[in-house]
């Protein structure tokens, strides 16, 4: 990971700054967007002195355009792009209202298109270079209904990702485009959610982020297209899909059949 050059979006909390202070840690050259710039120079600062902030709104493809061109003008390559950034809700489906999904859609899904396809054009050019998505578990099982949104947001990440890997697999096989798959983390994921929620750091079995971080790291230095940060977590994949009936499967754990109190 020496001198390798990182971008991470949503990098001012969470999984986001665990990752920039370990990559720095291990010799890299993390930089670092967010829209927070007080919460984004304090990781910076945390990062040491090849880290660089450059405050970003990732739901704007201009700025994310622009962040590109800040990072090559810095450094001259970009060799990791880790699209971090997103956000939870707190609604069931019949709850939802146009805004909900178009929100949950901007945040955890075209901020992610806007990443990648800015930063293509690069890895191309130098025939090399790694993609990675954060998502979610709940982008593979919907367990918890009131997050219904989110869940469809990264069901769309999960497929937008894995097309482009075999997009670019033909003539790009120096490019890896790869996706993780967390579950419930100790931050302040579930506060932050659009239309409130509890905090996350008070649900059992909840992962920090400095391990979810570890396991990005892994990938970074040893790619691989799709990685779950819990034990059992793919096994519980490949069992609700199958399952001889869905319905069945969804009335036991770990399944949430209501809010969390």
């Amino acid at each position: 990971m020496q001198d390798k050059v990182i971008v991470i979006t949503g990098a001012s909390a969470g999984i986001g700054a665990a990752l920039a202070e370990l990559v720095a840690s291990r010799g890299a050259r993390p930089l670092l967007l967010a829209r927070r710039k007080i919460e984004l120079e304090q990781v910076a600062s945390r990062c040491g002195v090849n880290a660089v902030s450059i405050v970003t709104d990732v739901t704007r493809r201009n700025q994310v355009e622009r962040a590109v061109e800040v990072a090559l003008a810095r450094h001259t390559k970009i060799d990791v792009w880790v699209n971090n950034a997103g956000r939870g809700i707190t609604r069931n489906v019949s709850e939802l209202s146009d805004q909900d999904l178009d929100d949950m859609m901007l945040v955890n899904v075209k901020s992610v298109l806007y990443g990648m396809q800015s930063v293509l054009p690069h890895f191309k050019e130098r025939g090399r270079g790694q993609i990675i998505n954060v998502s979610s578990m709940l982008g593979r099982v919907p367990f918890a209904p009131f997050r219904s949104a989110y869940c469809a947001s990264k069901h769309a990440l999960n497929s937008l990702t894995a097309n482009l890997r075999m997009e670019l697999r033909a003539d790009y096989p120096g490019i890896q485009v790869c996706t993780v798959h967390p579950g419930v983390v100790a931050t302040d994921f579930g506060l932050n959610s659009l239309h409130g929620g509890v905090d996350s750091r008070k649900l059992p079995n909840s992962q920090t982020a400095e391990e979810v971080a570890a396991v990005i790291a892994g990938m970074i230095e040893t790619p691989s297209a799709d990685v779950y940060t819990r034990d059992g977590a793919q096994k519980l994949v490949v069992d609700y899909y199958s399952a001889a009936d869905m319905g069945d499967a969804e009335m036991r754990p770990p399944f949430m059949v209501s809010r969390p109190k």
